[in-house]
């Protein structure tokens, strides 16, 4: 008795194959991989019968199986430190519609602040040899930075700037930032300054030091008035340190704060306390999330380019990945002072 062959176009799982979903749609198994993976060049129409073929056939892809047959991933990693906060949701909505077109899928990772979770999300990604890795800043422990070095995968880092590493990044320089918002609380008349500053990471640092050494030029900066905590930032936060930073120094006519979300607890302490905002106290927050527009009062701050890193940085990605040479390694996207009512 002989065994019948295979046929190549069929799994012996009895799941159906791309080159069942290609010839349903009449097309090659060739577009059929594109239309399924979402590249522009594949006409519309084309792209329409190969994903009716797929669902009727209920097919679904294998990256591995795929990435396997042409010795190419087709996975681009991303690392950020958080998911629930505004900012980085932007950019990875910009990261992704860059990447998409391309064929290429997205894989996020939550670090959640911690160096040692961004080395473990690293080391998982560096197994699956990704076409190319997205990272948030340049603080992670030695080992990731071993992993890095030694997978020759083109990497790009973003948020942060760093000119002196050989890097590719895409970002701004927190220490401008801080140093513009000292700059512009000192121009509205303000003498006795605080920075608030939470979860403490290494951009929020750098802002604070920023701000630090533009109010040392100045001959006002008072070490006392800046309060820092570890804690993860929120808008309930930002009341209680409003209300602990006026109860140790009354006498202080304007607050930095890290963040936003510090900001709107600031301004929400200030109305439940009658401090009269900027009157009495001056309120900046930093990043220009979608309501510091609407609050009471308009809250001013520093917008920060979310979307542009996110697109620059997917951008310069793909560039490394497909061997261009890089005429512009660091790219300072640069931010903006959003004056309003707060200041």
């Amino acid at each position: 008795m002989t065994t019948p062959k295979n046929d190549k176009n069929t799994r012996t799982t009895g799941r159906p194959t791309l080159n069942e979903v290609a010839r349903r749609a009449g097309v090659s198994p060739i577009t059929a991989s594109r239309a399924l993976r979402g590249i522009s060049s594949v006409a519309e129409e084309l792209a329409q019968r190969v994903r009716e073929a797929a669902g009727e056939l209920g097919y679904v892809a294998n990256p591995a199986a795929r990435a396997l047959a042409s010795a190419r991933s087709q996975t681009v990693a991303v690392v950020v430190p958080s998911l629930g906060n505004q900012l980085f949701v932007e950019t990875l909505e910009a990261i992704h519609a860059v990447m998409r077109p391309k064929g290429l899928e997205v894989l996020i990772g939550n670090s959640h602040y911690s160096r040692d979770e961004e080395e473990d999300l690293i080391r998982n990604y560096l197994a699956y040899q990704p076409r190319g890795l997205l990272l948030t800043g340049f603080e992670r422990t030695e080992s990731a930075r071993r992993m890095l070095e030694s997978s020759g995968i083109p990497c790009v880092y973003m948020m942060d700037l760093d000119s002196g590493a050989g890097l590719h990044c895409v970002g701004f320089s927190q220490i401008r930032a801080g140093a513009t918002a000292a700059e512009h609380l000192i121009a509205r008349g303000r003498r006795r300054m605080a920075f608030v500053g939470a979860q403490l990471d290494q951009r929020t640092l750098l802002r604070g030091e920023g701000f630090r050494r533009a109010l040392q030029q100045a001959g006002l900066y008072d070490p006392a008035l800046e309060l820092l905590t570890p804690r993860p930032s929120s808008v309930g936060l930002g009341c209680e340190l409003f209300a602990q930073l006026m109860a140790s120094h009354p006498q202080i006519d304007a607050i930095f704060f890290g963040n936003d979300d510090l900001a709107y607890g600031g301004l929400l302490e200030a109305m439940r306390r009658g401090v009269k905002i900027p009157e009495q106290v001056a309120v900046l927050g930093f990043n220009d999330l979608p309501a510091s527009a609407f609050t009471v009062p308009r809250l001013s701050s520093i917008r920060t380019p979310r979307e542009a890193i996110g697109r620059r940085a997917a951008e310069l990605l793909l560039a490394l990945m497909a061997g261009q040479p890089i005429a512009e390694p660091v790219q300072d996207i640069g931010f903006e002072l959003m004056v309003r009512e707060s200041t």
